[in-house]
């Protein structure tokens, strides 16, 4: 066998993949070599997204041993067998560099994998490569760090940002260097890059997904999550992923709360007899671009022909009220160097060694400076008051879904279409994740369509903790309706 065999990577889902390897025309190296050539051809060269910091040079091993597997014992080793994955470089994969985008880390090797990682090996995926991030996941609607030389482009238009912090696993997926990944999700860092890569992404319920072995930036908010191009290939990841873990305890919530299989919510009537609103409230005409609020209105009468009610607009009295509400720097210091201290010796410790080093994108040097200085969290004044308001921000929300007896609510990931990247102040993001982050409730995104030079927009579903089910069901039926995405057009198949 080998790379002559007539099967095409490009857009290929776990299933087309399994089905392939059952059949005996192709091989999980063949596989893997595909998806390397891919990102050979196009991650430094032709459009250059660059968006891969490393590649696994174990990845052909492992697709070696998973096919040996195969033929001795005729069956995959797991769900997500000869699966090749892209994860973000704030995961710990042993024997690959974690750098969080951080010049400061560069050479670090760990020896253990992050739990997630783990969970994924055993499944039987393939660790591809890590993707580039935001530094520290900093940034938000581009993705530019110390450790490459460039913005990440966006596969779709390469003037534009794929998002941050995510947009280095979100740009390689829709350019199809693998075919599921790891982002994570704070203030939006999984939803802004599906947005602007056309993909479907989940910020799951909070500690639905251990963190452990992750770079994080505020504990509070942080969520480890999937990214993938079809609602079906998500909820195959997410099955691996989520659980019960002693490294991250705040996972001990999530105990029932947990399905036993997600593959239960990929129905055809998923949102039939939903309630379901459209939070104009978050994106307003003044605030809002009218072909990003056209491609809502289609997808609320799209919804209402899945059988959802929906109730527009659906009204939160005390919007006004509540603004968006960065993390505060105490937080982002003690999540940063927590993670520092289980670094080797010849790193960084704090954030105030890493700004001395001036190993960091000029970018990123204000909120650097900003952050090293940051009491601690127990003494923050801004802490207690966030969190007070959260408080009353979710009590405002539930009172209102209550009153419209909603299982969910639509808005879109953000009222703008995806910004040019290096625009940090010209034209408005009209970003809208601030809204869950703050709740501390899910958000599934499932493409809605596309403005001007094919720049997607993803549509937001957000809904109650641990409604994660329901959130899913909807998007497959929105996605299975619709069926908006389509593959970029400067990564063509090899």
């Amino acid at each position: 066998m080998d790379n002559s065999v007539n099967f095409r990577v490009e857009e290929a889902s776990i299933a087309d993949i399994h089905a392939a390897l059952k059949s005996g025309i192709t091989s999980a190296r063949v596989i893997t070599q595909a998806f390397l050539d891919r990102i050979k051809a196009y991650d430094r060269k032709g459009p250059a997204l660059w968006a891969i910091i490393a590649v696994n040079p174990e990845a052909l091993s492992d697709a070696d041993a998973l096919d040996q597997y195969m033929k001795k014992s005729g069956r995959f080793v797991g769900p997500l067998h000869g699966i090749p994955i892209l994860v973000k470089d704030n995961y710990d994969v042993a024997g690959l560099q974690t750098t969080g985008g951080s010049a400061s880390l560069i050479g670090w090797i760990p020896k253990n994998d992050a739990t997630v990682i783990k969970k994924l090996r055993d499944a039987g995926a393939i660790i591809l490569a890590k993707t580039t991030m935001s530094e520290w996941a900093r940034g938000g609607f581009d993705n530019i760090n110390s450790v490459l030389p460039t913005f990440a482009r966006n596969p779709y238009n390469t003037a534009h940002a794929t998002g941050g912090s995510s947009g280095g696993t979100a740009a390689g997926l829709a350019a199809s260097f693998g075919v599921v990944g790891l982002g994570s999700d704070t203030f939006g860092s999984i939803r802004n890059p599906a947005n602007n890569n056309s993909l479907v992404g989940l910020r799951p319920s909070w500690a639905l997904i251990s963190r452990a072995g992750m770079i994080g930036l505020y504990d509070s908010r942080d969520t480890a999550g999937p990214l993938a191009r079809t609602v079906t290939d998500l909820v195959a990841l997410l099955d691996v992923i989520v659980g019960v873990d002693n490294a991250d305890p705040a996972t001990t919530n999530a105990e029932n709360h947990i399905a036993s299989t997600y593959t239960t919510c990929l129905k055809l009537d998923g949102a039939c007899g939903k309630r379901i609103g459209v939070l104009r409230q978050a994106f307003p005409e003044s605030c809002a671009d009218p072909n990003v609020t056209a491609l809502v209105n289609k997808a609320a009468e799209n919804l209402k022909k899945c059988g959802a009610e929906i109730i527009d607009p659906f009204i939160i009295p005390e919007f006004n009220n509540f603004k968006p509400q960065h993390h505060p720097l105490s937080e982002v210091r003690s999540a940063i160097e927590s993670y520092l201290s289980k670094t080797s010796e010849q790193f960084p410790k704090t954030i105030k060694e890493i700004v001395e080093s001036e190993k960091y994108h000029p970018l990123h040097e204000v909120s650097l400076k900003a952050t090293a200085i940051a009491p601690s969290p127990q003494k923050d004044p801004i802490v207690h008051s966030l969190e007070a308001e959260e408080i009353r921000m979710r009590k405002a929300y539930e009172e209102a879904m209550q009153r419209e007896h909603l299982d969910a609510f639509i808005l879109p990931v953000a009222s703008f279409p995806p910004k040019l990247n290096g625009d940090r102040n010209v034209s408005p993001p009209g970003a809208t994740t601030w809204i869950a982050s703050g709740l501390h409730w899910p958000a599934a995104v499932v493409p809605m369509g596309y403005t001007y030079e094919d720049l997607p927009s993803g549509l937001q579903i957000v809904g109650k903790p641990w409604t994660d089910t329901t959130l899913i069901e909807i998007a497959y039926a929105f996605e299975q309706a619709t069926n908006y995405r389509h593959p970029p057009s400067t990564v063509p198949p090899l």
